[in-house]
This record gives C-alpha cells, sequence and structure tokens, in this order.
C-alpha cells in the first residue's frame, strides 16, 4: 500500500480533516498548508446522491466562475468558413470544418477543448472515437455545441470548467490556484456548489449532496459543512 508524503502527513495532524467546516474556514485551511514550489490547483469535490448508471441522474456541464481558475485552454472551433475568423479572433488555436475534422483524425490533438456549431456536427461526428474516450468530444450537455461559436471559445480559451459525474456519484472541478486571494477561492467555489445544487435530478432520492471537500494538488482534502 502506498505511503503519503510528508507534506501530506504534516499537514494532515495540523488539524483534524474530518471535521466540518465552512467554506470560508476551507478555504484558510487548505491555503495555509505548506506551500509548494509551483502555485498548486485548488479543486472542489462534491460528493452526490445519485444513481450514476442512470442516465437522467447524469450531472454534466459548464460554468463560468466568478474570478476564471487561473489557466487558459487551447480551443479549437468546427464551424463553416464564414465563422473561422471570428473563432480565431476569439482565441481559437485552430478553426474550420472538414479540413479540420481531417487533422485531428490524421492524429493532431494538440488542443483542450473542441467546440462546435450543431451544423457542424455531421462531420464532427466522424471523430467520435478519437475524442471520445479523451472526453474531447463536443456535446450540447457540456456546452461545447452551440450556434454561438466564438462566445463559447472566448469563454473556454479563459478557463470555463466542464463537469461531470464519475461512476461513484462524485463530480470534481477546479475553482482556482493557490495564489488567488481566500475571497475569490471561497466565491467561485460557492458558485460551483450553488450551480451543482440546481442540477439536482428529479429522479433522486434521499440526500442529493452526501458530501463537499476542498483540497489543493498537494494536500489533504477539508471537509465542508453542508447546509
Amino acid at each position: 500500500m502506498p505511503k503519503n508524503g510528508k507534506r501530506y502527513e504534516a499537514d494532515k495532524k495540523a488539524y483534524k480533516l474530518k471535521e466540518l467546516v465552512s467554506l470560508a474556514d476551507a478555504v484558510t485551511r487548505v491555503k495555509s498548508f505548506k506551500a509548494a514550489k509551483f502555485d498548486q490547483t485548488v479543486e472542489i469535490c462534491m460528493h452526490l446522491g445519485i444513481d450514476a448508471k442512470q442516465a437522467d441522474q447524469m450531472i454534466r456541464g459548464s460554468l463560468s466562475l466568478p474570478h476564471g481558475i487561473g489557466k487558459s485552454k487551447r480551443v479549437i472551433a468546427f464551424c463553416t468558413s464564414d465563422k473561422v475568423e471570428e473563432a480565431k479572433a476569439a482565441g481559437a488555436v485552430e478553426a474550420g470544418g472538414e479540413e479540420l475534422v481531417k487533422k485531428v483524425a490524421d492524429g493532431w490533438l494538440d488542443f483542450d477543448v473542441a467546440v462546435a456549431s450543431p451544423d457542424m456536427m455531421r462531420v464532427v461526428s466522424k471523430l467520435g472515437r478519437a475524442l471520445g474516450p479523451k472526453g474531447l468530444m463536443p456535446s450540447p450537455k457540456s456546452g461545447t455545441v452551440t450556434p454561438k461559436i466564438a462566445q463559447a471559445v472566448k469563454e473556454y480559451a479563459a478557463g470555463k470548467v466542464e463537469f461531470r459525474n464519475d461512476s461513484s456519484g462524485n463530480v470534481h472541478a477546479a475553482v482556482g490556484k493557490h495564489s488567488f486571494d481566500n475571497k475569490m477561492l471561497e466565491e467561485n467555489a460557492e458558485a460551483f456548489i450553488k450551480h451543482i445544487t440546481k442540477m439536482k435530478p428529479s429522479a433522486t432520492k434521499g440526500h442529493y449532496i452526501k458530501s463537499i471537500s476542498m483540497s489543493a494538488t498537494m494536500t489533504p482534502g477539508v471537509s465542508i459543512l453542508v447546509d
């Protein structure tokens, strides 16, 4: 069984990690752990009372947080020729139709997010096997299939958060960087929690939000009090 590092064990001793605290206190604790040599990503993990096997209980989407996440993304846009320049002006590293589909099909995957206009999905669907397993396939549920191509490119390039529950009903998302001030991290996390709360499927039974925790890349998780 792998052992935790010295940093983790030292931080673990500093607090009763199973103690439930407010969101503001969780931010303070995460930022008080020993700093790393790089700017750590701060994440929220929400354990939901959903049946992940049921399609009507899937939690999936995207969200622009109030203060971004401190990281830009490389975005490509599948669109018609008349929208190519607009997409590139908005920040797309590549934009186009069938020629871009062919480039990706030939193995080019130097991007983080792919957006597409609805009229392009007929040709983009050919990339299902290449993009699907990597989580890069444009989808209406995640907001990456939209007629507002330039707006989508701009939002995702600025770090718009995509999320999707895993098989255990957990939803993870980055809510900023360790270098963000406490208020920024708190407001970002609060926005994400509220967004997921509003997405409660009607088919869900019992407690919807079972637990919430916050952590940075190199820290233990801090449990947050659920309202």
